[in-house]
């Protein structure tokens, strides 16, 4: 199919009221496509069934049954026929089934007949870009997915040190998949059917760090009602994941290097030590060796954790693997949301042009957000570029509640069970912004 004028398949148009229907399949006619017309659902459904229909334009509200009845059969006889819809009583739930059943498009009455036949060369160009979606290729069960030399070398790093119970660091950007590969470590070590214990050192405040990793009595300081485990001592023969080890206070370097060199444990509180069996795999965003000879982290306690380092590359630094990791989150994202939202060419060639300031886990997020919202389950180029202006900082902090916004969060939080936390990341605001957004939408 190409573009109007050319265009050889007729329209369907399923409108009860007569005025309506003369006046689109005039204009239609006139701008040279083809036309049939039906007055009400039975013969709209007899006319799907005996072929399929690259395009349906239909009123919702008809008789006995609706244009959702005639999207419905329209997408069970063609998949890939492009419903338009048109109504003067829209709702939010007419326009969530709508979405759900994969209509192309929704039209509020009375619409200008321009915008009638905008959606139509859209619907029609679609369809020629079909052939443009990229089938999805096998992909490998973890998530670290990379093909490029780089990656490679850290898969061989990986492989020789996780059998060990040798201290690893490693470094790299935020978004880098820097516990990925510190799973990897565990996954292939001796110690991988114990407890892997991740700890986010950046965002426990430094006077409870310690309480949280060596554990504390009860009595030793205030609400302290109890005795408690500390992460190491918890993650006995296993392997204790430090995350933004840079970020730990100078005075508490000492006692995290005795544990490193004893592997004794003290609660906040006791005057006892506890021998732990604990393998620790430690990442950061900062650069250690800068930090060290800065005199803001103890060399020694570098020199324990830097036993074998790994370094991973930002993505814009193995662009060849952009394309692997798309097709991995869309497929993961698919199957989570029940979607089937396709890649296409033009929007592998979007994702793999940009920048990725926010590495992989600003890719997965973006990737999340398309396979909900990609128009017509297809990201194409246009969308990539749109949903990578949507998740940029806007100013005044994102305050402005648009119409297509309102229906972006609804779809969000619809597809994520009311998870208001993993919609705003998807989404790509705070999650305090999407609580003050919701409240004005008096939901």
């Amino acid at each position: 199919m190409n573009e109007q004028g050319t265009f050889t398949d007729p329209i369907l148009v399923v409108e009860d009221d007569a005025g309506v229907r003369a006046t689109v399949v005039t204009f239609l006619e006139l701008e040279g496509y083809q036309v049939e017309a039906v007055t009400n659902t039975r013969d709209a459904m007899d006319r799907i069934a005996a072929r399929p229909w690259p395009l349906v334009i239909s009123d919702i509200y008809i008789d006995d049954r609706t244009g959702l009845d005639v999207l419905v059969a329209a997408k069970d006889r063609d998949p890939n026929c492009c419903v338009i819809l048109m109504t003067a009583r829209g709702t939010v739930e007419t326009v969530m089934t709508a979405t759900r059943h994969g209509a192309f498009d929704y039209l509020a009455k009375p619409f200008e007949l321009d915008t009638l036949l905008e959606a139509v060369k859209r619907a029609i160009q679609s369809r020629v870009a079909a052939d443009d979606e990229v089938e999805a290729e096998e992909l490998p069960e973890s998530e670290m997915i990379g093909h490029s030399k780089g990656m490679i070398e850290i898969y061989k790093t990986v492989s020789l040190v996780a059998p060990t119970d040798a201290s690893v660091l490693i470094e790299g950007e935020t978004g880098t998949g820097k516990e990925l590969i510190a799973r990897m470590i565990h996954r292939f070590s001796k110690r991988s059917t114990h407890p892997f214990v991740p700890v986010d050192c950046g965002a426990i405040p430094a006077q409870l760090l310690e309480s949280e990793l060596f554990g504390a009595m009860k009595g030793a300081f205030t609400g302290a009602d109890r005795d408690r485990t500390g992460v190491l001592e918890s993650a006995n023969k296993g392997t204790v994941f430090l995350d933004e080890i840079g970020e730990i206070d100078p005075a508490f370097q000492v006692k995290l290097l005795r544990f490193m060199q004893e592997r004794e444990v003290r609660p906040v509180g006791s005057s006892r030590e506890k021998k732990v069996d604990v393998r620790v795999v430690a990442a950061t965003n900062r650069n250690l060796q800068k930090m060290v000879e800065e005199g803001k982290f103890r060399e020694d306690l570098w020199f324990r954790m830097n036993v074998v380092r790994i370094e991973l590359p930002p993505l814009r630094e193995r662009r060849g693997d952009v394309v692997h990791l798309a097709h991995f989150f869309n497929t993961k994202y698919n199957e989570r949301y029940n979607r089937n939202t396709k890649m296409t060419e033009s929007g592998l060639k979007a994702l793999s042009d940009f920048t990725w300031p926010g590495n992989v886990r600003q890719l997965q997020h973006l990737i999340e957000r398309l396979t909900i919202l990609a128009p017509n389950e297809r990201i194409d180029a246009e969308a990539v570029h749109d949903a990578i202006a949507a998740m940029e900082p806007k100013d005044g902090g994102g305050e402005t509640l648009a119409e297509t916004e309102m229906d972006q969060i609804r779809r969000v939080l619809a597809a994520t069970g009311g998870n208001k936390s993993r919609a705003a990341a998807i989404l790509g605001i705070e999650r305090k912004t999407l609580y003050r957004k919701l409240e004005r939408m008096k939901l």
